[in-house]
């Protein structure tokens, strides 16, 4: 949920004085995420009912609390001030767009960039060059432009685009990065890098299983998943408990032995 007050958040000292400015901050960057929703609402609506298919699966948005912006300041040496936090941070407003496909992220992406008053800032592919964690995604940096009543401004907003897998995956890899506070066993990352390796198999082949099927004809697309098969969630989650019941053996036989 999204809070654009500071009321029930401890101020630390250099915010005090300036509470007012980063209410006003807050709020921007909230009117920053509905514009980029809007534009991505629309698009996913139109495919909805205009085309045989819909890239889009899911959207979402998320707006970054004042204490992790606090956090993230003092971490990286970022003066804790409005103009601060606008030009060296650009993940305080966020949205996620969950694709099926692969294909349809550079789809989306393209739709998006040829937007006339959305403009890329940066352009970070995690899909065609993953982090050595096996993290995949497509991230852009935009800004847009909010029309408020006596000016317009200039809003920066980060757009990850992500597999329904790739996304399973980074939600999986959140959580136990946050419950070990960053320090990982190995054992743990080498899981999760053979994680990372099964989604994009799982990507690849469910791609390929879908352009081959469209390319029947007279076969029209389904609007909504009405079989029975698994997921890409339900095929990750197998293998997760797969991948633990056999790390459980494994350190079991280590111990005996």
């Amino acid at each position: 949920m999204t809070h654009l007050t500071t009321d029930d958040v401890p101020l630390p000292a250099e915010i005090g004085p300036r509470v007012r400015e980063f209410r006003r901050l807050m709020m921007n960057y909230k009117f920053g995420i509905d514009e980029v929703m809007t534009k991505i609402t629309v698009l996913r609506d139109e495919f909805r009912h205009v085309h045989d298919d819909n890239p889009i699966e899911h959207l979402g948005s998320r707006l970054k609390s004042l204490e992790s912006i606090v956090a993230k300041a003092r971490r990286k040496g970022i003066p804790l001030t409005p103009e601060g936090v606008r030009e060296n941070m650009f993940d305080v407003a966020g949205v996620r767009v969950t694709c099926a496909f692969v294909s349809d992220i550079y789809r989306v992406r393209d739709l998006l960039v040829g937007q006339r008053d959305l403009t890329v800032l940066e352009e970070r592919d995690y899909i065609a060059h993953p982090k050595g964690n096996g993290y995949k995604s497509l991230h852009l940096i935009v800004q847009v432009p909010v029309f408020l009543s006596d000016r317009v401004e200039d809003v920066v907003v980060e757009i990850q685009l992500r597999t329904i897998a790739m996304d399973f995956w980074a939600s999986l890899e959140h959580k136990i990065y946050y419950k070990y506070q960053r320090d990982v066993p190995q054992h743990l990352t080498d899981a999760l890098k053979l994680a990372a390796d099964v989604a994009a198999t799982l990507d690849t082949t469910m791609e390929r299983i879908h352009d081959e099927v469209r390319g029947l004809d007279g076969v029209p697309e389904p609007t909504e998943n009405t079989d029975e098969l698994a997921t890409p969630r339900e095929v990750m989650e197998s293998f997760m408990r797969t991948a633990q019941v056999a790390d459980e053996a494994f350190h079991e036989r280590r111990h005996d032995g």
